[in-house]
């Protein structure tokens, strides 16, 4: 257990909240920035791509169209029947239910390319060291990380998260060791409201 955090009560947790419909994060559409980014780059998204975290499927239904072998993970069966409600054309196989802590033979340095969009920020800080290690295990050596991080949510006077902020600083220790940064911005293209608090940064698998 991270940093004495259940991780068990936690993803039982989010399961609970699509559930009962309490899914203030997701914006009925794919992330903006990570659209750009795909439709300019599509030399990087050659291989197997998993979306950790995929919610509803919004990213995973948008990467495919561009024609990305996208494919999305998410500990929420109730998200993962949500996903494949919304996006019938993508094959059911694709939709996989797992525990990104604790990952199936079959996901294990299974993907080219990890993409990751508000997961993380619906994780703790104590739960950061075990998140880096299971997106490192699910990549392939040299395989890419392309992630759109929430780095300054807003949040209301007492409440911590989710979702979590994730100081630029933090973010440069979580895979400092395993990975080589190639690329680092703060994207123009947002979500209406979150203009200039997301960072674009692909690092690659040492």
């Amino acid at each position: 257990m991270p940093g004495g955090v259940s991780v068990a009560s936690h993803m039982n947790e989010w399961e609970a909240k699509y559930q009962r419909g309490e899914v203030f994060w997701d914006r009925g559409a794919a992330s903006p920035p990570l659209v750009a980014w795909a439709k300019a780059h599509p030399e990087l998204l050659k291989g197997r791509v998993l979306v950790i975290g995929c919610g509803h499927g919004h990213d995973v239904a948008a990467l495919r169209e561009l024609g990305v072998d996208a494919a999305g993970l998410d500990i929420s069966p109730t998200a993962l029947k949500g996903a494949a409600e919304r996006y019938p054309d993508v094959p059911a196989d694709h939709w996989l239910c797992e525990d990104l802590f604790n990952l199936s033979p079959t996901a294990l340095n299974a993907w080219d390319v990890i993409i990751e969009h508000t997961c993380l920020s619906g994780m703790p800080p104590e739960m950061r060291h075990d998140y880096s290690r299971g997106v490192l295990a699910a990549l392939k050596p040299a395989g890419l990380i392309v992630g759109i991080w929430f780095i300054s949510p807003d949040l209301d006077p007492g409440h911590v998260g989710p979702p979590y902020p994730l100081p630029v600083e933090a973010l440069d220790t979580l895979f400092a060791e395993t990975c080589t940064v190639i690329e680092d911005r703060v994207p123009k293209e947002a979500y209406p409201g979150r203009e200039g608090r997301e960072r674009l940064r692909v690092l690659r698998k040492n």
